[in-house]
């Protein structure tokens, strides 16, 4: 019988992966039945720089596939894959070698370099699928380039449309050419908590979201303190679920809201797929010409969540605690660091990568250069982010501040977002403000005025 190679990357699922059905030869997308090789490569150019968030994660959700693979399990390598698929390939006399589509700068280097590698051997690389409804590139504006701004991306996205989920693979003969190197070791971070990994939770998950939250989702997303978004970001940040599956229990007119947040994820990956050079360098290149602080004490007491300002210090101890920090509270405290202490996005942006569990770097850098106003938003810079204000809003009664920032537990209410208001506000531990917002604002503001008149 035929033997192919399906090479798992960020598709860590056997239901609804087109890739793997064709290395089966199942569903209409091979050639007929054949056996196949499950192979992951542990890439060191992808895990030395993962923080030790994300490893974790993804040992445990690659221990999720091998039990559900059956058998002997998942076939997993080390080393650089332009070497460890093609031997897996060439000791299973494998035709053919398929892999989700990767669109993002190092994996499609990467994949040129391991088809190259494979055609040395008459072995053929199919790419077929990838991690997004709507693969990056598809969709261009009437000119034929692509969407710089958010809202007609989404339009035309959605006009676009996209494929329904895939099946099912059905009884798939699974076979090892190699022996399987042992999974790397990836504690989980002291006092972080993860939730539970693979894709059985990840359907689970987002069953009990559909069925529940969901209906309340255009008003509760905003809320910190509400359990109103899904958490699937880290699902689909290794490919646990894929966005079709989400989509097609979804009614677009009355999910709107939800189906515009699954475009934002589409949005910037396409942005990161026409700029690559954007995951590191400002996509407006006048803010870099603005005057920055040099990361210092400032910046530690922000990485550590004592800056004296509750929601922001609530949003990175969160971050901390659980290698996730609600969306909301992103956008503040990631405005806080840019426009308050004057710090160039990519510090905020390298801290977040290192303990995001779902740090996927389209989404974390635009998400970062859209706050910092050299991004793809339309009204960038001088929309500066009150943490107080913004606390008081999305946290009305200060029950997600008490919850990560326990020396404000004793405040009741609203009280917990300005402690220095109240007689004993900061005699636990609590640090007093290190800065002023509005003059660091105003200071923010004449930054701006200053590139703006270099134009």
């Amino acid at each position: 019988m035929k033997t192919n190679l399906m090479w798992f990357r960020r598709d860590l699922r056997l239901r609804d992966n087109p890739a793997l059905l064709a290395a089966a030869g199942q569903g209409g997308l091979g050639d007929g039945t054949a056996d196949v090789v499950p192979l992951f490569v542990v890439d060191p150019a992808l895990w030395e720089p993962s923080g030790a968030t994300r490893r974790a994660y993804l040992v445990a959700s690659l221990a999720a596939l091998n039990g559900r693979i059956g058998g002997d399990g998942l076939l997993l390598r080390r080393g650089d894959p332009a070497v460890e698929v093609v031997a897996a390939a060439r000791a299973a006399k494998a035709s053919t070698v398929y892999a989700a589509a990767d669109f993002g700068p190092y994996g499609t280097a990467r994949d040129e370099r391991v088809a190259a590698a494979l055609a040395k051997h008459d072995i053929a690389f199919e790419r077929v699928g990838s991690p997004y409804a709507v693969a990056p590139g598809r969709v261009l504006n009437g000119s034929g380039e692509p969407y710089k701004v958010y809202s007609p991306f989404s339009r035309a996205w959605r006009e676009h449309g996209w494929r329904p989920p895939a099946a099912a693979p059905r009884g798939v003969g699974w076979i090892h050419p190699l022996k399987s190197h042992a999974l790397p070791r990836a504690p989980i971070p002291e006092g972080m908590t993860l939730p539970a990994a693979g894709e059985d939770a990840a359907l689970r998950r987002w069953r009990a979201f559909r069925d529940g939250p969901l209906a309340d989702y255009a008003d509760a997303r905003n809320r910190p303190d509400l359990a109103g978004t899904s958490q699937l970001s880290t699902a689909l940040k290794f490919g646990e679920l894929h966005p079709r599956t989400l989509l097609a229990d979804l009614d677009p007119d009355r999910h709107e809201v939800f189906v515009k947040e699954l475009a934002w994820r589409e949005f910037y990956a396409d942005v990161l797929f026409h700029r690559p050079e954007s995951a590191r360098e400002y996509l407006r290149a006048e803010y870099a010409r603005m005057r920055y602080a040099t990361p210092g004490e400032d910046f530690e007491a922000w990485c550590a969540g004592r800056t004296g300002f509750p929601f922001v210090d609530a949003g990175m101890r969160q971050l901390q605690a659980e290698g996730w920090v609600h969306n909301r509270v992103r956008m503040v405290v990631a405005s806080f660091l840019v426009k308050d202490l004057h710090i160039e996005w990519q510090h905020g942006a390298r801290h977040f990568m290192h303990w995001l569990r779902d740090g996927d770097l389209a989404s974390n850098q635009h998400g970062w250069q859209w706050v910092a106003g050299s991004g793809t938003d339309a009204a960038p810079y001088f929309r500066v982010f009150n943490p107080v204000s913004q606390g008081l809003k999305f946290d009305p009664d200060g029950a997600y501040v008490r919850r990560y920032v326990p020396e404000l537990a004793h405040l009741d209410g609203k009280a917990a977002h300005t402690p220095w208001e109240v007689l004993d506000g900061c005699a636990h531990g609590y640090p007093e403000r290190i800065l002023d917002h509005a003059e660091e604002r105003a200071e923010a503001l004449a930054r701006l005025s200053e590139i703006s008149r270099a134009r």
